[in-house]
């Protein structure tokens, strides 16, 4: 990444900045978005907006999914950053959070024109199909977005445009010739330290490719836009400085410190309108595009609101609390995007999570070799639960996940099946006990009675167990808590194996099997009703089944009901148990599989 990073020009002094030139273009001095001036009242998203500050007045909880270009379908990568930012969003939604999430498309640029023309369609049908497809993944995988962007949204256009006016007038837009090795398919320019020859296997053409990515570079000479990204050096080494933990994991912070610490050259942020058609022109100059990753950018705030009226700047969630996005992209959101942020006069991102890639057969997986895994295949396949599990428990966050159909199969009968169903079946289907008596006869004792209980042990980690859960996901980290999650999965089963509540019934009583037997069945319903709270941002329609084969109810499947003891309410089914694998959470697995 270094390679693609670093450049060579050293930064202005800080106190050269703001610089006093000014670009060529002649612009208006006041500004006014064309849909504000179709709009005399708040829109829609306003209103919104205004009502999650009317319901406590305090910032929602705001978090994003990078958005995805669709000159292609989906992959599974794009499912992993869905899936990841949906937990996180779902996690504080369990905690009584207010909580919005936003995703979308990304819809301008060379390679959707080019892969427009490819198929032979308008460009806007082209993004229509590809947008349609993207919200169709995110409703198959059980996403709970807010807001679906696209940059062909009228109210993106001006934020865009208004971004641009500022920045124009602020000096930091300038006019000079370019001269670059330019990727399409990363939509970047590398400098020549970043680019090698490279032959190409199955066409045998010399090409020029990015050290980095590997994708196809040519060489371009125009004359364009730039943004002085060079000033902004220094506030930028400043804020790194004091926000040490900013960008998840540390080793990808201590690349871009790296990389700005060897100098920013100013960034071209617009393209020949001849070259470059399908984009968002140039505010008083048509002969220009804004460059796709300026546009791609603004979106986060545009679904905030930008630009708000004043006194109204964090009532649609900014500034965001968490960016997800993968490592591919770093330099444009830890770099560029703050920059631009900080040239707006708008307050940073508070988090960037950065997530590793999915290869297959130990191999990266690649659009153009058609090595990639059919996300809507795989949903279908195992179903969105299943796989939402599988993403977070596998994922890599700090190293590349494998992606493998046996692996998915393991976990769904080691852990899913014979685990997590098995100890479901196990409390709530015996006959000679009752998960209700025993929530009323052991639920009201006090901590201290378990002292010197033999499930005391068990007891101790009961207590300590959601705690653990919550500091990982508040870290970030949905890996970390599932592989908690399912630790406790199993120890409980082992619990219940080793306790053999079947071997102590006394026979005194219909439903009343004893005191032991009570005490082992209580801890291993509330070891599956804090399992199946915490495992909702997961899997969602497993967990609400799980919850209601236990008889939780509804209003008390948050956080706050977390905890041994928290809820004595439950234990009467609302929903038929069945019998054998009929209604059973996680049935075997056909031989199909």
């Amino acid at each position: 990444m270094r390679a693609r990073l670093a450049h060579a020009t050293a930064a202005a002094p800080r106190s050269a900045w703001p610089p006093q030139s000014r670009p060529q273009a002649s612009w208006p001095r006041a500004w006014t978005c064309s849909s504000c001036a179709r709009r005399p009242f708040a829109s829609q998203q306003q209103q919104q907006q205004q009502q999650h500050m009317a319901a406590g007045d305090r910032k929602p909880y705001y978090i994003t999914t990078p958005i995805f270009y669709v000159n292609a379908a989906p992959h599974v990568g794009h499912l992993y950053t869905l899936v990841l930012t949906d937990i996180l969003k779902r996690w504080r939604v369990l905690k009584g959070e207010t909580a919005l999430m936003c995703t979308g498309t990304d819809e301008h640029g060379l390679k959707v024109q080019r892969a427009s023309a490819k198929a032979g369609i308008d460009p806007q049908l082209f993004c229509d199909q590809g947008a349609a497809l993207f919200k169709e993944l995110a409703a198959r995988a059980l996403v709970s977005h807010d807001h679906f962007v696209r940059t062909t949204d009228a109210d993106h256009k001006d934020a865009v445009a208004y971004a641009w006016f500022l920045l124009h007038e602020k000096g930091l837009i300038y006019t000079k010739k370019h001269e670059g090795w330019y990727s399409v398919a990363d939509e970047a320019f590398y400098p020549p330290s970043a680019v090698q020859p490279h032959l190409d296997p199955p066409t045998g053409r010399k090409i020029m490719v990015s050290v980095e990515t590997r994708s196809e570079v040519e060489w371009s000479s125009e004359e364009n836009y730039h943004f002085r990204l060079s000033h902004f050096r220094g506030p930028l080494l400043q804020f790194y400085r004091e926000n040490p933990e900013w960008i998840t994991p540390a080793h990808r912070m201590k690349d871009v410190v790296h990389a700005v610490e060897s100098g920013l050259e100013d960034l071209s942020i617009s393209r020949p309108s001849e070259r470059l058609a399908w984009g968002i022109r140039v505010p008083q100059d048509s002969s220009q595009t804004i460059y796709v990753w300026l546009d791609a950018l603004i979106n986060y705030v545009t679904k905030a609101g930008y630009p708000w009226a004043p006194g109204r700047d964090h009532a649609g969630g900014w500034p965001a609390d968490c960016h997800v996005i993968g490592k591919d992209i770093v330099r444009f959101h830890c770099i560029y995007w703050p920059a631009f942020l900080m040239a707006l006069g708008l307050p940073l991102p508070k988090r960037i999570l950065t997530h590793a890639h999915w290869t297959l057969g130990g191999s990266k997986m690649s659009k153009s070799t058609g090595r990639v895994v059919d996300p809507f295949l795989a949903l279908d396949r195992f179903g969105p639960d299943v796989m939402r599990c599988y993403l977070a428990h596998d994922g890599g966050i700090q190293d590349d996940g494998n992606y493998d159909n046996t692996q998915i199969i393991k976990l769904y009968n080691n852990l899913l099946w014979a685990q997590l169903g098995n100890l479901l079946s196990r409390v709530t289907r015996g006959k000679k006990w009752s998960v209700r008596g025993a929530i009323q006869r052991i639920g009201p004792l006090p901590a201290s009675d378990w002292a010197n209980d033999q499930g005391s042990e068990f007891h101790s980690t009961l207590l300590k167990f959601p705690s653990n859960v919550a500091e990982s996901l508040d870290a970030h980290d949905p890996r970390r808590a599932i592989r908690i999650i399912a630790d406790l999965i199993r120890s409980s089963n082992q619990y219940v194996q080793v306790s053999a509540p079947w071997q102590k019934i006394l026979d005194y009583g219909p439903g009343e099997p004893g005191e032991e037997v009570d005490r082992i069945v209580y801890l291993a319903a509330e070891a599956l009703r804090m399992a199946g709270i915490l495992l909702q941002p997961y899997m969602p329609n497993k967990a609400k089944t799980m919850l209601d084969q236990l008889g939780v109810d509804d209003a008390r499947r948050t956080f706050e009901y977390c905890a041994v003891g928290r809820d004595l309410h439950y234990g009467a089914p609302t929903v038929e148990l069945g019998v054998k694998y009929e209604g059973a959470l996680f049935p075997p697995l056909s031989s199909e599989e």
